[in-house]
């Protein structure tokens, strides 16, 4: 499903109990100096991660400050992130002239303790080609370092390197809890292109073999994905980011189901595998 990018007035883009992706939590919160939001989501764990601007954070009695710092865009700097325990209340508080932040969240009921996550603990990996037009960069903000501290929420963000290209394949979907061959984790994107009049697709395909859908994704665009093969792509010309959210339904770390018709390239495209073992 696309949501187009609208003023969601700091109201949950994708609410708790969502009926595409129950087990997703988003929200971008907008904020300018001076000014607060405060949240909690009963039976959610979030993820709070500025995307651009910097601010203050508190977790009931827990504190990170000076969190974030970005600029004008997701690209000017690094990304940083707080982990709030599920429904855990937190305050965020706008320390710079204007923030943009992020709140991830996935469907898990016990309570664990709140961290920060700085620039410098980010997990992160590049993988792909300019030849294969798959080569990415990947910073993991929940990602396998922090996997004894958290529930079933990965958050991270994908970058394309260079213009132009494909993200998320070979083709791949994790709709089904089979174990060992596939796990179900819903999963939510954003996206952002640089400069911001890009645009790209991102491809559903619910069956190999069979035509699936397409949507036309633009800057600010949420995509939430409930089942099917899901590759996108951006215009050449365009940098596209999106910010990822994936939750499971019984276990955090994910298995991926690649599509059958194109998972030889598991074995041709460089650092690929790489890749699909940090999403644990």
């Amino acid at each position: 499903m696309h949501i187009a990018p609208y003023d969601n007035q700091n109201n949950p883009i994708v609410d708790a109990g969502d009926a595409t992706v129950p087990l997703n939590y988003f929200n971008i919160v907008k904020l300018t100096a001076g000014q607060a939001f405060e949240y909690q989501v009963p039976g959610y764990e979030t993820c709070i991660v500025p995307a651009t601007g910097a601010v203050d954070v508190e977790i009931e009695g827990f504190k990170a400050d000076a969190l974030g710092g970005r600029g004008v865009d997701v690209w000017d700097g690094e990304p940083e992130g707080v982990y709030v325990p599920s429904g855990a209340k937190a305050t965020i508080s706008c320390t710079s002239n204007a923030a943009e932040i992020f709140i991830a969240g996935a469907k898990f009921d016990d309570v664990l303790e709140p961290f920060a996550v700085r620039s410098d603990e980010l997990d992160l990996v590049q993988y792909g080609s300019d030849d294969t037009k798959t080569h990415r960069k990947i910073k993991h903000i929940l990602g396998q370092k922090q996997h004894g501290k958290v529930g079933r929420l990965l958050v991270s963000e994908l970058f394309t390197v260079g213009q132009g290209g494909w993200s998320g394949f070979p083709s791949h979907k994790h709709d089904t809890d089979r174990l060992p061959d596939e796990t179900r984790h819903d999963e939510t994107y954003n996206f952002r292109f640089r400069p911001n009049h890009g645009s790209g697709v991102q491809m559903l395909q619910r069956e190999d073999g069979k035509a699936g859908d397409a949507y036309h994704i633009v800057d600010g665009s949420t995509i939430c994905l409930d089942n099917g093969y899901h590759p996108c792509c951006v215009l050449p010309g365009y940098e596209m980011y999106y910010f990822t959210i994936l939750g499971g339904l019984s276990q955090r770390s994910l298995v991926q189901y690649f599509q059958p018709s194109h998972a030889y390239q598991i074995e041709t495209i460089p650092g690929i595998k790489d890749m699909i073992a940090k999403f644990k």
